[in-house]
């Protein structure tokens, strides 16, 4: 059955802006979720232009199959594979990270402490253990640890030892609304404004899906992928993607020297930076969960960084 559940596409034409979309290029849309970005990017090519997206969720892949456009083609994969396309096949890479809404406001998904729905959580429902089919066997050790990792939350000990005495005296915790009573019952203080179970259910949404692993292994497979010239755009939305993607685009942005033949040629940068984007005003208002939003835009580059300013005026450091 068709979901009611409506998705608005965050940086929409800030993020398409930033491919700077040659006509009869190749883009690669590596998260498609309900198509925005994917929609726009194939408005601006020409017919020998190219589009291919990616994603691990069912009912995105179905929703990518009512494009009937045959420069466009779906993949029903995590981004990682991102490293099987090509050497230098694409111009442009969009990475639009964490998740949609009608995955949050689906309580069936199981992602949100909102709607009561099975502990569940994959990105991918065809594949792995769900949340609750994890915490059913996890060491409390590696429950807490998970939860201090993914979820930068103080009170990660006190958590995972309230779902182990929960699993002893009542068995397995099947439901997101006992896993949100369960945290509101260790959690004793609350940010203004912030559910006590926040932090938990994202910490358990990155581990089960792997996400911050996939991350890496993604923006590495871009600089394989991406041709010279061509461009990255990733948009975060929070701390621990975010600060992946600020130190991989630093890193490649730079000479490297080898110490140990002092009179080399340093080897060149892979990247260079460009800008660091937020929503503005009028978006935040509209769509309140675009707030904490950070897009991040480099280029390919195995030149000089002044041939790729000159062939990029506009660009911004």
């Amino acid at each position: 059955m068709q979901d009611t559940w409506t998705h608005r596409t965050v940086l929409l034409n800030e993020a398409v802006a930033a491919l700077q979309v040659n006509p009869d290029g190749h883009y690669i849309d590596a998260t498609f979720g309900r198509g925005g970005h994917s929609r726009l990017i194939l408005s601006q090519l020409s017919d020998q232009g190219r589009l291919t997206a990616f994603d691990k969720d069912p009912e995105a892949i179905a929703e990518a199959q009512t494009i009937t456009d045959p420069r466009f083609a779906i993949r029903h994969q995590a981004f990682s594979h991102l490293v099987e396309m090509p050497a230098g096949s694409a111009a442009g890479i969009l990475l639009d990270l964490g998740i949609s809404s009608p995955q949050i406001d689906n309580p069936a998904r199981g992602f949100s402490f909102r709607g009561d729905g099975p502990l569940d959580m994959r990105m991918d429902s065809t594949r792995g253990q769900s949340v609750a089919e994890w915490l059913a066997d996890a060491e409390t050790d590696t429950i807490a640890e998970v939860i201090r990792e993914y979820g930068e939350e103080r009170f990660a000990g006190q958590i995972a030892k309230a779902i182990d005495r929960r699993r002893q005296e009542r068995g397995v915790i099947a439901t997101t609304a006992e896993l949100a009573e369960v945290v509101a019952g260790a959690v004793k203080t609350r940010e203004p404004g912030k559910d006590p179970a926040t932090r938990t259910f994202q910490a358990f949404r990155i581990f089960i899906n792997a996400e911050l692993e996939e991350l890496q292994q993604a923006l590495e497979a871009s600089l394989k992928v991406l041709q010279p010239g061509g461009r990255l755009v990733v948009i975060s939305f929070h701390s621990l993607e975010d600060r992946i993607v600020k130190q991989f685009i630093a890193e490649h942005s730079r000479e490297v020297f080898d110490r140990r033949v002092p009179f080399a040629a340093p080897k060149a940068m892979r990247l260079k930076a460009l800008e660091r984007v937020k929503p503005g005003a009028e978006e935040v208002a509209a769509n309140p969960r675009s707030r904490s939003a950070v897009m991040r835009v480099a280029e390919r580059t195995e030149v000089p960084v002044q041939a790729a300013t000159q062939r990029y005026p506009g660009a911004s450091a």
